[in-house]
């Protein structure tokens, strides 16, 4: 086969696949999944809403229970996803404190 693509056994399927897909298979089995209180998945951009107060380390203050927090970033950890809120830089929050909106 020259010029063809390149193909390698998967294990999982039992089949010869192409590289670049079995490739696109190892990026997707090393995400990291990030749920929130209620086992919802939570992605890039959702919207949360705390379920507790929550007392602000350094920032001397507290966020309540039920404030919104608009458009979250995982951070590669399943636990903590890192946030913007008014008047708070760098907050992460830990995911097993918040819902999905």
């Amino acid at each position: 086969m020259s010029g063809g693509e390149d193909y390698v056994y998967d294990e999982a399927s039992g089949e010869w696949i192409p590289a670049a897909e079995a490739g696109a298979k190892a990026d997707a089995a090393d995400a990291v999944e990030v749920r929130d209180s209620v086992g919802n998945l939570l992605q890039d951009g959702d919207q949360v809403t705390l379920i507790k107060d929550l007392t602000v380390k350094g920032a001397g203050q507290t966020l309540k229970r039920g404030t919104l927090i608009k458009s979250i970033r995982l951070t590669g950890d399943s636990q903590e996803i890192d946030c913007k809120f008014d008047g708070i830089k760098g907050l992460v929050l830990r995911a097993e404190f918040v819902r999905k909106r």
